[in-house]
């Protein structure tokens, strides 16, 4: 077998491994422009009410992060963000089209003039969209600057996508977005956070420069480091840095409350925290699972299983594997009806048993944490039971065509379509094609 390692950046986020390491990849590069990386929702819609306070809306933008576009909303209808919900948060470079609800009349929002943004009204409703009001989405994505003959090309990727073909599937990988392209750091937020330690989380997030930044970003998060200086750090911060700045200016107002400084920054990016580094700690456990070769499409004695419909996981659903039921629980793993599982820890855990245990007690073992640190008594709201994760993305339909590239004269680019349920990763699927050293190609 091709001994192939991922880029070190993945590495520190817990992906350690391919799951098709004998097939060398297409390398090549992800979102040239924005327009490479199409995603649309499909979402579980509340019901329409015509005298409802909710106006549930189509937006679709280009190249808005998720946060800062709602930062936008709020500001030019002056309501609160509160007032404005979503179903999922995507990727800042790309084109996409996500479902909001907003507390707001409707021809207030459709005089709104974003930059990039196109607003469609669809009824109202009573009831708000909230986070995870998704079946899944859809993609529709261009990997640029492909190097290969045609013919090799179109050897790999048969041959990878063979693979998951005959798995059903990809490992189940939290992507490197989840904890940041450029600065992969929110899951050594979370850590700290997990063990009490604000001040350095708020270090992780405001500090902690990478090489991948621009030189004022660089040099102003290095200051901080160095310095820890709130009043002479804020002026070195760029204005884009928002989340940053507002850190800042609590951390002057309050002369050093950590806690009260962390709290400035919205609710589903401060419980993003948490769940980064639960996701690194499954990553972990899933990249041993592929190393000790033990199969993801396929059950084994002590695992956990979970029922899977055709609108998703079943979640809460778990289903212990013995010596009883295992003939069972693969006969419908086979026929793409259940999933195996791996530990999203919290406080309230559920591990499996026999080597699947085995690994996930000593992942978190050597974290040096426990499960009761998830009870985090100065952010109550940030305290979390934990769950499970299907170790397999489930894939049924995939499709691609390789072109000629429009942007790079000479090299070609594969164009690649697929839905995925949601929380489940396209780039964890297409870094299975790519194998890039650069994880800025992702």
């Amino acid at each position: 077998m091709t001994h192939l390692t991922p880029p070190s950046e993945e590495r520190e986020v817990g992906i350690e491994c391919f799951y098709t390491a004998d097939t060398p990849g297409i390398d090549g590069k992800l979102r040239a422009i924005p327009e490479d990386f199409i995603v649309i929702e499909k979402p579980l819609l509340p019901d329409r009410y015509d005298n409802g306070l909710y106006s549930i809306i189509e937006i679709t933008s280009r190249n808005w992060e998720t946060n800062l576009l709602l930062k936008d909303l709020s500001k030019k209808l002056h309501i609160s963000r509160k007032k404005i919900t979503f179903a999922g948060t995507k990727d800042k470079r790309a084109f996409k089209t996500q479902y909001m609800s907003i507390k707001a009349p409707p021809e207030e929002i459709l005089k709104l003039d974003i930059n990039n943004v196109k607003i469609k009204f669809l009824y109202k409703s009573n009831k708000p969209i909230k986070i995870g009001d998704l079946i899944g989405n859809i993609f529709d994505v261009k990997v640029r600057n492909i190097s290969l003959e045609k013919k090799e090309l179109n050897k790999r990727l048969k041959k990878i996508e063979s693979i998951i073909k005959k798995t059903r599937g990809f490992p189940n990988f939290f992507g490197i977005q989840r904890f940041g392209i450029i600065r992969p750091i929110t899951h050594l937020v979370g850590k700290s956070i997990i063990r009490g330690d604000f001040k350095q989380a708020v270090k992780h997030y405001i500090a902690s420069p990478t090489e991948h930044e621009k030189e004022p970003e660089r040099e102003a998060r290095a200051f901080f480091q160095e310095t820890e200086d709130f009043k002479e750090a804020i002026k070195l911060y760029p204005d884009h840095l928002h989340f940053e700045k507002a850190i800042l200016n609590k951390l002057i107002e309050t002369n050093g409350d950590y806690i009260e400084a962390l709290k400035t920054l919205p609710f589903n990016l401060l419980t993003m925290f948490v769940y980064a580094y639960q996701s690194y700690i499954f990553n972990k456990i899933l990249s041993e699972r592929i190393k000790r070769d033990i199969p993801l499409n396929r059950a084994i004695d002590g695992d956990v299983i979970i029922p899977l419909g055709k609108n998703g996981f079943k979640e809460g659903e778990f289903i212990p594997v013995t010596d009883k039921n295992i003939n069972k629980v693969n006969q419908e793993i086979a026929k793409g009806r259940a999933c195996v599982t791996g530990l999203l820890v919290g406080y309230d855990p559920v591990f499996a048993n026999g080597e699947m245990g085995e690994i996930e007690h000593k992942i978190i073992e050597k974290e040096k944490i426990y499960p009761r640190d998830f009870i985090i008594p100065d952010m109550p709201f940030l305290s979390s039971s934990g769950s499970r994760r299907s170790l397999l993305a489930p894939l049924a339909d995939l499709e691609w065509r390789v072109e000629n590239d429009s942007i790079n004269e000479g090299k070609l680019c594969v164009n690649f379509k697929f839905e995925l349920f949601k929380g489940c990763y396209a780039t964890s699927l297409l870094r299975e094609f790519m194998k890039s050293n650069n994880i800025t190609n992702y």
